[in-house]
C-alpha cells in the first residue's frame, strides 16, 4: 500500500511539473508583435528638397505592454532646431489618450541631421505611431554588428600644446605643425533585425556615431547620411521594411573629409557606404522567438557647469591675442603673390637665378636685402593671420560660454535633470541619454555593460546639448563640444554608473 502511493505521489509531481513545464512553453511561444512604419515630415515651403525627412515608428507588443520607438530625420528633440520643448510632453500625451501607451514606453531619437521639419511633425509623429501600432503582427528578433570606418572621423584634435580644438565650418583650424593625434572613433554598428513569419524582415534598427551633417551638392533640405543609409537598407530588403536609425556617441565624431574644399558635399556616397555595411551584417543575423522586452525609464539629476571663471580667463586671452596683431606693410593683393614666389623658388625668389649670380660677382646684394624685407613682411602677415584665426575660435565658443552661462543664472538652479531609457529585446541592449555624447562615453559604456551586445543613444528624449568628457571639459572654451555645454566634469561618473546599474537591471 505504501508502495502504491509512493508510486501515485510521484506519477502525481510528474504529471506537475509536466503541467509547469508545458506551461513555460507556452509563455515562451506566445509571439512578440511589431509594427512598423514610417510619414514623411519633410517642410516643402521652406526651400529646394533634394531628398525627403522621414519619421519612423516601431511598435512593440508583449504581456499587454507596448513599446514604441520614434527616430527622426531632424536636428534634436526640442532645443534647438525645428521640433520644440513642448513636442515631446504633446507626443506622450496623445500616445497615453489614443493608444494607452505611458511616457516612459516611449523612445524618441533625433539622428540629428540638419534638414528643415514639417510644422506639423507632431500629427506626422502621430500618425506614424498609430500606423506602426495597427499593424502589429508576430515577430522574431536577432541581434547583431557591423562595422563601418570609411566615413567618419573624430573632430577634436590634440594639440601638441595640450589644449584641443576640433574641425568645424564655424572657424579655421590650427596650424598642421601644431597637432599631435585625434581621437578615437566607433565604427560599431549595433542591430536589431525583427522578421516575420515568413522570414521577410519587418524591421531594422541600427545603432552608429556619427554627426550626419554632410550636406548635398545642391544645397535642399536633406536627411543627409542616415537617410540614405536607411533607403538603401529599405530598398534591398524590401518595400515593407522599415529601417530605424539610432544616433548613438556621435558629439565629437565628423563626417570624413568634413572640411574637403577640392569636392562638392556630398552625403549620399557615405550613406550609401553605411548602408551596405549595415545590410552585410542585417544578412547574417538569425531571428529567434521572444517572449518580452524590458524598458526602464529613469530621471537622474546632474550637475550644471558655471562657468564665469572660465568666461574669465577667455575674455583675457581674447584681449591678448587682439592686441598681438600688428601693422604690416603688406595687405592681401601683395601677401598672395609673395608667398607663392618665395614657395616656388626660395632660393632666387625676386628674380631669374642669373640675377643674383652676377650681383654677387659684382658684389652686391640688392636683391638679398629685398628678399629678407619680404620675408619679414610675409612673416608679420602670417602672424597676423594666425592671431586672426584664432581669434575666430576664441569668440565662437566664448559666445557658446555666456549663452549657457546666462542659462544658468536664468534658471536659478544647479542641476538639470535628464530622463534616462534602458532597453532590452532578445540580446539586444541599449541605454540613452538626450545630450550629445562623444565617442569615448559610448565605448566606456560598452565595455562595463553585462550584456555582450550592448549599445548607447545619444540625442534621445530632449535635448541637453554637448556631453563631453571630463577630461574633454578640461578644455572649456577651445572646442565646440566642451564649450556648447551645460554640465559640470562631475556628470559623466554619475552618468555611467546609472548606465550601468540600469544596464544590470535589464534582465
Amino acid at each position: 500500500m505504501a508502495v502504491s502511493r509512493r508510486i501515485r505521489l510521484i506519477l502525481s509531481l510528474v504529471f506537475f511539473l509536466g503541467n509547469l513545464c508545458a506551461g513555460q512553453s507556452r509563455l515562451a511561444a506566445d509571439p512578440l508583435l511589431a509594427g512598423a512604419s514610417k510619414v514623411d515630415i519633410t517642410h516643402y515651403d521652406a526651400g529646394p528638397v533634394n531628398d525627403p525627412l522621414h519619421v519612423r515608428a516601431l511598435a512593440l507588443r508583449a504581456n499587454e505592454k507596448t513599446f514604441l520607438m520614434l527616430t527622426f530625420d531632424a536636428v534634436a528633440i526640442g532645443e534647438i532646431g525645428y521640433i520644440k520643448n513642448d513636442f515631446l510632453p504633446k507626443v506622450r500625451e496623445r500616445l497615453l489618450k489614443q493608444h494607452g501607451i505611458p511616457a516612459t514606453h516611449v523612445l524618441a531619437n533625433a539622428s540629428h541631421c540638419h534638414g528643415i521639419v514639417t510644422p506639423d511633425v507632431e500629427a506626422k509623429t502621430i500618425e506614424a505611431a498609430t500606423q506602426a501600432i495597427s499593424r502589429l503582427e508576430p515577430v522574431t528578433v536577432g541581434t547583431g554588428s557591423g562595422h563601418e570606418d570609411r566615413i567618419q572621423e573624430n573632430r577634436r584634435l590634440i594639440l601638441k600644446s595640450g589644449r584641443e580644438a576640433d574641425v568645424r565650418h564655424a572657424y579655421s583650424l590650427p596650424e598642421d605643425d601644431a597637432v599631435a593625434q585625434v581621437g578615437p572613433i566607433d565604427p560599431e554598428i549595433g542591430i536589431l533585425k525583427l522578421n516575420r513569419n515568413d522570414g521577410t524582415t519587418l524591421a531594422v534598427v541600427y545603432n552608429f556615431a556619427c554627426h550626419p551633417i554632410q550636406g548635398v551638392p545642391n544645397g535642399g533640405n536633406t536627411a543627409d547620411i542616415t537617410g540614405f543609409s536607411s533607403r538603401v537598407i529599405e530598398d534591398n530588403l524590401g518595400p515593407d521594411t522599415v529601417a530605424l536609425f539610432l544616433q548613438g556617441c556621435g558629439g565629437d565624431i565628423n563626417p570624413v573629409f568634413y572640411k574637403d574644399v577640392d569636392h562638392p558635399r556630398d552625403a549620399q556616397p557615405l550613406g550609401n557606404l553605411l548602408g551596405l555595411s549595415t545590410l552585410k551584417a542585417v544578412r547574417e543575423i538569425a531571428c529567434h522567438p521572444v517572449s518580452q522586452f524590458a524598458v526602464i525609464q529613469e530621471t537622474l539629476t546632474l550637475p550644471r557647469g558655471d562657468r564665469s571663471e572660465i568666461i574669465a580667463e577667455l575674455e583675457a586671452e581674447q584681449r591678448r591675442v587682439a592686441q598681438s596683431l600688428r601693422g604690416t606693410s603688406l595687405n592681401l593683393k601683395t601677401f598672395l603673390p609673395l608667398v607663392m614666389k618665395y614657395n616656388l623658388s626660395q632660393e632666387f625668389p625676386s628674380a631669374y637665378s642669373h640675377r643674383y649670380l652676377q650681383e654677387e660677382a659684382l658684389g652686391r646684394e640688392e636683391l638679398k636685402h629685398l628678399d629678407a624685407e619680404n620675408r619679414r613682411n610675409i612673416k608679420a602677415y602670417m602672424a597676423n593671420i594666425l592671431a586672426m584665426e584664432e581669434l575666430t575660435r576664441i569668440n565662437t565658443n566664448l559666445a557658446l560660454l555666456k549663452k549657457h552661462q546666462a542659462s544658468l543664472v536664468a534658471s536659478g538652479k544647479r542641476t538639470v535633470d535628464v530622463e534616462l531609457l534602458g532597453f532590452r529585446i532578445g540580446e539586444f541592449a541599449l541605454v540613452t541619454f538626450p545630450g550629445e555624447l562623444t565617442v569615448r562615453i559610448g565605448l566606456n559604456i560598452k565595455a562595463a555593460s553585462p550584456h555582450e551586445k550592448t549599445f548607447v543613444a545619444g540625442y534621445t528624449n530632449g535635448y541637453i546639448y554637448y556631453a563631453p568628457t571630463a577630461e574633454q571639459m578640461r578644455n572649456v572654451g577651445h572646442a565646440q563640444e566642451d564649450s556648447d555645454c551645460i554640465l559640470a566634469p562631475d556628470w559623466q561618473d554619475q552618468f555611467e554608473k546609472k548606465a550601468y546599474e540600469i544596464l544590470n537591471r535589464l534582465e
